[in-house]
């Protein structure tokens, strides 16, 4: 019981961190997103002319926000590459339980038909997870 508690708070814990994440992560990409349409509505007034060092400057900026976006969505996808590795791995050493748990209940005694229930039962347990993502 104290295990399954201590489950939970970490994952509430993980859960709101990822949410506040998120959050910081969006409330930073709408401020970027205001400062480069001012930049572009500040170009636009001053089109035709020489480009003056404010616009060298904003251009300078702009570029270091792209470089800097690049950055974040190569570690989104190194992340995600992560995560699905890590799950591969967990895949594996389940289908390894599994195994186990069948040859467990073969010298148990269990029928074939309870094996096919628990069977179904990952299966299903599977299609939940797939739809809950």
């Amino acid at each position: 019981k104290i295990l399954e508690l201590r489950e939970d708070a970490q994952s509430i814990r993980r859960q709101a961190q990822y949410y506040d994440r998120m959050v910081n992560t969006n409330l930073r990409q709408q401020r970027e997103r205001e400062d480069l349409m001012r930049r572009r509505r500040v170009r636009k007034n001053n089109y035709g002319g020489d480009m003056s060092q404010q616009d060298v400057n904003n251009l300078t900026d702009e570029a270091s926000s792209l470089s800097q976006s690049q950055y974040m969505v190569g570690d989104l996808i190194g992340s995600g590459e992560a995560t699905l590795t890590g799950l591969r791995q967990q895949r594996e050493k389940l289908r390894g339980v599994n195994r186990l748990l069948f040859d467990i209940g073969n010298k148990v005694g269990l029928s074939n038909a309870t094996m096919r229930i628990i069977e179904r039962r990952d299966v299903t347990d599977a299609y939940l997870v797939f739809a809950g993502m």
